[in-house]
């Protein structure tokens, strides 16, 4: 079943991983969940992090294909090679 909870998260847009991943701290910082359930939210913490920190690489890679010209304005994009 974690499995299949994880493989969610592979489908979130950053804005809503990023936000549960502020849940799951504010969660824990008030320690008031029981010992096994943090230490679930807390793997799940670490998988939306890995899922946040995936989509900035890919946005900043977007973002460094911007072609410039001459004078140094937009000219269009390349396309993004994902690995």
């Amino acid at each position: 079943m974690a499995d299949t909870n994880n493989a969610d998260i592979k489908k979130l847009p950053f804005e809503r991983a990023i936000e549960e991943l502020e849940s799951i701290v504010k969660r824990l910082e008030e320690g008031k969940v029981p010992l096994e359930e943090s230490v679930a939210i807390y793997e799940r913490g670490e998988i939306l992090k890995k899922r946040c920190e995936e989509l900035l690489q890919q946005a900043e890679a977007r973002v460094e294909k911007i072609t410039l010209d001459a004078s140094g304005k937009p000219t269009g994009t390349t396309p993004l090679d994902v690995d």
